[in-house]
């Protein structure tokens, strides 16, 4: 799948943060949308086709991996990568556990490393339906 043609999702509570790398993502081609609650996220999730969601760990109704698993039970078929700022090894081996240890990154997240692991992520997992 061209990387121009991937569609992703951005949660973090943090405003600033995610709405900086979701316009980074557009400006390099790829289709980003982003939301800084959980409620936003499952609507946005449900009103479009997303190929693979950055998470935060750590978010204020539920955390990133509670949040995988209920948009994971409508979209089987998206991939993710999680991010924290808070960077415990409880939080890594949950993750890892959930989606691989390469797939979980430390804030602040620099965009070259994001594109590299959305590329990872789409080299693993062949085409999407």
């Amino acid at each position: 799948m061209d990387m121009k043609s991937w569609k992703v999702l951005l949660v973090d509570d943090e405003d600033e943060f995610v709405q900086t790398l979701a316009e980074r993502l557009e400006m390099r081609g790829i289709d980003a949308a982003w939301a800084s609650d959980c409620a936003t996220a499952l609507e946005l999730v449900h009103k479009e086709r997303f190929d693979i969601a950055l998470l935060d760990v750590k978010l204020p109704s539920m955390n990133g991996l509670e949040l995988k698993r209920l948009i994971e039970a409508d979209c089987p078929w998206m991939k993710f990568i999680f991010v924290t700022g808070h960077g415990s090894e409880e939080d890594f081996n949950a993750c890892s556990a959930e989606s691989g240890r390469d797939f979980y990154l430390i804030k602040p997240v620099q965009i070259e490393v994001l594109v590299q692991k959305l590329n990872e992520v789409f080299a693993g997992a062949g085409e999407q339906p």
